[in-house]
């Protein structure tokens, strides 16, 4: 047993659904060809508190936040009251990302619907550079800043997932505006593991990474067909720690879509392999302290 085995942690990004309710259009139709981890049919089924509380059992779990499921955009407000539901009966989860599109001309009356529920701490969106199948949503866009700019207002954070390719339009995102602190997801998507690859993501890593009003989720690093552990992303793990700091990253599951990878124990289990020889102090902002900065959970 390491000195850090119960350490109690704080999942900083999980996702529950429930299908029969038919408001996760990824889920319940054809699966999409471009998805990351390719083929996940494995994770078209219900995932609920029960569920997630059956993943994590090995694990001291003690609070966790929850990510938006790109439920139904047309009213992502609903999402939000189906979770304060839950949260009311289980006590989980204890803060909420909530789904907001910040080009839409409604922006504002939609950020004032999920600010009317307590566990709502940010937003998320997830900007479209590449994919001519969607409309293009930028960073620099016009309209998206529109959007964005009251966030503040609102008092939310804006969780980001990026490739790290545009992590430079992030950057300039956030000196742009410094009072909305910017969330980065899943550690900059760093699926190229080639040592160019590994290069170019942490150089732009450590440009978002200049702008202190930033702050990362080392998540979804798993590769597909590979075991999820120290020896493959043990260097994902660490270099991230090392251009954030240990003040502003967080460890998350991101379950169960990372269950097409691994289990959740591999999962924490090599956060905390790496982390073996850090302080306990730093330890803890890694796995609790820092979660509970950024999302208030409750």
């Amino acid at each position: 047993m390491t000195k850090n085995q119960d350490i109690p942690i704080i999942d900083a990004h999980h996702h529950l659904w429930d299908l029969s309710m038919k408001k996760h259009p990824w889920l319940c139709k054809k699966p999409l060809k471009n998805f990351r981890y390719g083929n996940y049919k494995k994770i078209c089924k219900d995932f609920l508190v029960e569920d997630y509380r059956f993943s994590s059992k090995n694990q001291n779990v003690v609070k966790t936040i929850h990510m938006e499921a790109e439920w139904d955009k047309t009213n992502p407000v609903e999402e939000t009251i189906w979770l304060h539901k839950i949260f009311d009966k289980h006590n989980f989860p204890n803060a909420i990302v909530a789904q907001a599109s910040l080009q839409e001309t409604n922006i504002g009356s939609i950020l004032q619907k999920h600010t009317q529920y307590p566990l709502v701490r940010s937003i998320r969106q997830k900007p479209n550079y590449d994919d001519k199948s969607k409309p293009m949503v930028r960073l620099s866009d016009e309209k998206f800043r529109k959007g964005y700019k009251l966030l503040s207002r609102y008092n939310l954070h804006f969780d980001l997932q990026i490739p790290w390719k545009y992590l430079n339009h992030a950057a300039d995102l956030a000196k742009d505006y410094p009072d909305t602190i910017v969330i980065l997801n899943h550690t900059g998507l760093p699926s190229d593991r080639t040592l160019d690859g590994l290069s170019n993501w942490k150089k732009n890593l450590i440009k978002f990474a200049t702008q202190k009003n930033t702050a990362l989720k080392i998540s979804g690093i798993g590769i597909p067909n590979k075991n999820w552990n120290l020896k493959n992303n043990g260097e994902i793990i660490k270099s991230a720690i090392n251009i954030f700091g240990v003040d502003r990253c967080m460890f998350a599951s991101n379950y169960p879509v990372e269950s097409i990878c691994a289990t959740f124990d591999e999962i924490f289990d090599t956060f905390k392999e790496a982390t073996k020889n850090l302080d306990m102090k730093d330890v803890s902002k890694l796995f609790y302290e820092n979660a509970v900065k950024y999302y208030k959970p409750l």
